[in-house]
């Protein structure tokens, strides 16, 4: 049984079972623009009063060589990679957006399993980068 789920997970179309860009959007205009903009570019109304700034969202696949870090967005917003920022943990919304797992090509082509949420908002942020 314990080498089932792998070969479930090898099977599944990746990336093809909840990439909703616009979804992803209406979830990042909730949760996300008012530390990081609505464009994305760390330039939220919320911004000037935290210590560490948020980053501009849209040259994440420039910072990263070309490749959009799919494993830290991922591991970022679902709080398995915690980040410190204005004095306290960033908002960790891996609870906000449990369920519906849902696997996702990591950029080295292997699976990450996160909720269907964090697809639609890596397929978001995917979309925006410059």
């Amino acid at each position: 049984m314990k080498y089932l789920i792998p070969l479930i997970i090898a099977c599944l179309p990746i990336g093809a079972q909840a990439q909703d860009a616009a979804e992803g959007e209406a979830l990042y205009q909730t949760h996300c623009a008012a530390c990081h903009g609505i464009e994305a570019r760390g330039n939220g109304p919320m911004a000037p009063i935290l210590t560490l700034q948020p980053p501009n969202l849209r040259t994440l696949t420039a910072r990263y060589d070309g490749v959009f870090p799919v494993v830290r967005v991922v591991t970022r917003i679902d709080g398995r990679d915690p980040l410190v920022a204005h004095g306290s943990p960033m908002p960790v919304y891996g609870d906000f957006f449990e369920g519906d797992d849902t696997a996702l090509k990591a950029e080295t082509g292997q699976p990450i399993m996160t909720s269907r949420a964090i697809v639609d908002l890596v397929a978001y942020l995917n979309g925006v980068q410059e």
